[in-house]
């Protein structure tokens, strides 16, 4: 029996604790939660009710605020908190975590200061005392669908090939197929990327835009995807596949999308500070942005989409604004 700790509460990581609770292979499952009364309240109840509400949390999985009752004895180490605060918990978490443990990044985004991928944040943060090994997770997955054990396929990347074959064995349930990718580049890139194009096509829905402008959207911002991962060594086959178009598709259209929410609610008129301000969890999209737009700079690389959604977010631009700029750029062929 393997022995997982999952730092971060929210619907991510209470959702991966379910899921993994019921792969082919038993664990006992450790949540760091840093809110006392959240943590009090999942003992108890048995249910997260402020993140992932309705979804049983099974006996294996206890959690706890206390980073060394989590971490003690760990042999996977999950990493499923937001981009902008992976680096702060994973150096309280260092000085208990085993030299022996996989690291799993399940965070989609950029560390926003640095505008490094989470599993190279993680490395620079373990390697103070050893050199982890890390690998990612990423592809089309709602939290609440995934615990509810609606049929969800995943990416497990690593450029260890034995790391990324044990936690596949792991992971793998009756519900939940993992497949692994050597791109880790491509397939964290792909991740963060997503959730700003899912802005752009919850704006368009937002203003009331069709199938067409949408469409036009998810298409051109797979372009733009290809375009930095390829730019800084990804593979172009990593976007065709869950990380990249999956991924994708589930988050620029699907209602549960914080992103997309984001978006369609500055279409609407809405304020960022405003809409921020009535969520819960956190919208990646919303920091990732500028980190995307520095990678593009420092590599000569157009990310005109992206560009449009900074414009809305930071700027001050009109969501209809944006959308007039990209459709009066030069015409050019595909």
């Amino acid at each position: 029996m393997s022995r997982i700790a999952i730092l971060g509460g929210g619907s991510w990581g209470t959702g991966l604790a379910v899921v993994f609770s019921s792969s082919r292979r038993q664990h006992d499952i450790r949540l760091w939660v840093r809110d006392s009364s959240l943590a009090e309240s999942l003992e108890q109840e048995r249910e997260n009710k402020k993140y992932l509400p309705g979804v049983s949390i099974p006996a294996c999985v206890k959690a706890s605020t206390k980073l060394e009752e989590v971490l003690h004895e760990a042999q996977i180490v999950v990493g499923a908190v937001p981009s902008a605060h992976t680096r702060s918990i994973f150096a309280l978490a260092l000085p208990n975590v085993s030299r022996d443990a996989a690291f799993l990044s399940a965070t989609k985004g950029l560390e926003p200061a640095t505008h490094l991928r989470m599993s190279e944040v993680i490395s620079q943060v373990i390697n103070a005392r050893f050199v982890p090994s890390v690998a990612v997770l990423s592809g089309p997955s709602f939290a609440a669908e995934a615990a509810q054990g609606h049929p969800t396929a995943v990416v497990l990347a690593s450029q260890d090939a034995a790391l990324g074959a044990f936690l596949q064995e792991e992971f793998s349930g009756p519900t939940f197929r993992l497949y692994t990718n050597d791109d880790v580049l491509g397939v964290e890139l792909a991740g963060a990327m997503k959730n700003v194009m899912a802005i752009a096509a919850g704006a368009c829905q937002g203003l009331g835009l069709g199938a067409n402008s949408v469409a036009a959207l998810i298409t051109r911002g797979l372009a733009e995807m290809a375009r930095l991962v390829m730019a800084l060594g990804g593979k172009p086959e990593t976007l065709s596949g869950l990380a990249g178009m999956g991924d994708l598709i589930l988050t620029c259209y699907g209602t549960q999308s914080r992103n997309r929410h984001v978006g369609f609610e500055l279409g609407q008129g809405r304020s960022l500070t405003e809409i921020l301000a009535g969520m819960t969890m956190v919208a990646e999209g919303v920091g990732t942005t500028a980190a995307l737009l520095a990678l593009a700079r420092e590599n000569r690389i157009e990310l005109p989409i992206t560009q449009q959604v900074h414009s809305i977010l930071h700027l001050g631009n009109s969501p209809r604004e944006a959308i007039r700029a990209i459709m009066e750029r030069p015409l050019k062929r595909e």
